[in-house]
Formats: C-alpha cells, structure tokens, sequence
C-alpha cells in the first residue's frame, strides 16, 4: 500500500479549508433568507462562486498530486506541485471574497501551474 504524506496532508488541509469557505455561505444563507440555490445577493453569490471554484479544482489537483506522489517523484517535484496548488487555491479564494481580481488571477495561475506541472511529470513518468 503506497503512503502519500505529502498529499495526505494537503487533503486533511483542503478539507478544513472547504468548511472554511462552507460555513460563512450557511451563515449568509440564513441572514438574507436564501436557503436554497443562487441568490442575488451579492455576498452570497461571491461566497457562493469562491466554494464552488474551490472544489471544481482541488480534487483533480489532489489526485494528480497523489499519483505523482506515488510515483516517487522527487520530493522537490511533489512540494512545488503541493505549494502551487495551496498557494493558487488561496489566492484564489481570497481574490473572490474581497472582489480583487488581480489577486483571483494570479491564484487561476498557480493552480494551472500545479496543474500542468502534476501532468507533465506523470506524462513523462508514464509516457518517456
């Protein structure tokens, strides 16, 4: 059975960090009395598109990350996949909260980094 601690631990990290972004979307939800769907409440639709966006990227992220991983790739290989993936994911979220897109976009950028580099290194893993 393979180990991936790296990945584990980023996946415990993701998890916390989805109830970070889940849990003021409840809070919000119940302030203006929109339980279910989207909403034209402008927070809530932000809060709403930051989860959203968050879990539409970080579990092919996890997974390419995993399989890196567990083709023992150099461990300086998996850290910069890993902190691409944290890093872009963050500003990410944080871009979407406070409205910045400067900062929204340079978290998409980290994220196709962390991205592209997991396929590229399978591919070459797999392929070459």
């Amino acid at each position: 059975m393979a180990i991936l601690p790296i990945t584990s631990i980023l996946a415990a990290a993701f998890a916390v960090a989805l109830v970070a972004l889940s849990f003021p979307i409840s809070l919000r939800r119940l302030k203006v009395g929109d339980m279910v769907g989207g909403s034209a409440d402008e927070v809530l639709h932000r809060r709403i598109r930051a989860q959203g966006n968050f879990i539409e990227y970080v579990p092919l992220g996890l997974v390419s990350l995993g399989l890196v991983e567990a083709h023992a790739a150099p461990i300086w290989i998996i850290l910069a996949i890993g902190t691409m993936l944290v890093l872009g994911r963050a500003l990410h979220a944080f871009g979407m909260l406070a409205d910045s897109g400067p900062v929204r976009g340079f978290g998409m950028i980290f994220t196709y980094l962390a991205l592209l580099g997991a396929a590229g290194r399978l591919i070459v893993d797999v392929v070459i």
